[in-house]
Parts: structure tokens; sequence; C-alpha cells
């Protein structure tokens, strides 16, 4: 089958999907798209977090017909158009050293992203829940915490 969508705001097609491929190995394996990780295909562990319409969903558990006339941001989809300047959740994450082995990265910050984009001043319990489906073997989660709150701060102080 066809699917023709939108991935981080440039329209795309893609031939000859299979009715059980994911989201995900069309993102990476057909596109290019590397960013967002491979890890469980159950949907336990975040790391391939994705927006769909502007909702963070796991995409191992999307089939790929499902986005149809839809819309995909994927982790790369938050950087400026030519990839040079970060988002600042993307910054905060490697300026608060939040990005050991990475394989973890992606998800969490599409997923802190989605956080302050709807709570511009979370607490600490507010950034925990936003990010509970999200597993990371290497850090600890407290300089992804950090990272968060680094993002927040620096969001703030730019409005």
């Amino acid at each position: 089958m066809r699917v023709d969508f939108t991935v981080n705001g440039r329209a795309e097609t893609v031939d000859d999907v299979w009715e059980g491929e994911s989201l995900l190995y069309v993102l990476r394996e057909r596109m290019g798209l590397p960013g967002s990780k491979n890890a469980c295909e159950q949907g336990e562990c975040g790391s391939c977090t994705v927006y769909l319409d502007d909702v963070p969903v796991c995409a191992c558990l999307v089939a790929a017909g499902q986005v149809e006339g839809r819309r995909v941001r994927t982790v790369e989809g938050l950087a400026d158009r030519g990839g040079e300047r970060l988002d600042p959740v993307q910054e905060a994450f490697v300026e608060a050293g939040a990005v050991q082995c990475g394989f973890c990265t992606p998800g969490l910050v599409v997923q802190a992203h989605d956080l302050l984009s709807r709570v511009p001043d979370p607490q600490d319990a507010q950034i925990r829940e936003a990010l509970a489906g999200n597993l990371c073997r290497c850090t600890g989660y407290e300089k992804i915490l950090d990272a968060v709150r680094l993002a927040a701060r620096r969001k703030a102080a730019a409005r």
C-alpha cells in the first residue's frame, strides 16, 4: 500500500508498505530518520516516541497505514528546518548531561517537549508523571529531571 503523510513539516509518500509494518520501521528504515529508537517494540520503553497529530505516541505501536493523511513529528523535527539549531529541550538535555548512551533520549526529549508545551513551569511530580512511560537504564533520571527544569527556565526567560 502507499501511505501519504507529513513528516516534520514535509509531505511524504512511502510505497509498498505492508499491512503489519510499524510507523517506527517506516521512519527509521525507509525514510532514514533514525532518531526514534527501536528498543522494546511493545510500547513499554518510550524510546520510539513521536508526535502523531501533536499527540505523543509510541511509533512501534502505530501501524504505518494509520498515518495516512496525518502529521508526524520526530525528534529530528524539533530542531529548526536546517537542523543547525536544536530545540531548547534538546539543548538542555545535552547541557545537563542527560544523554549517556542516548537510546532513551529521543523519546524523553519528545515527551519533555510535549510537557513543556502544556505546562510551562512543571513541578517535579509533573515531570516524573509525564516521563513515566520512558525507561532509562543509564542516568538514574536525576540529570533528565535537571534537563527538563533547565529547558523550562530557558523557555520562560525567552517569553
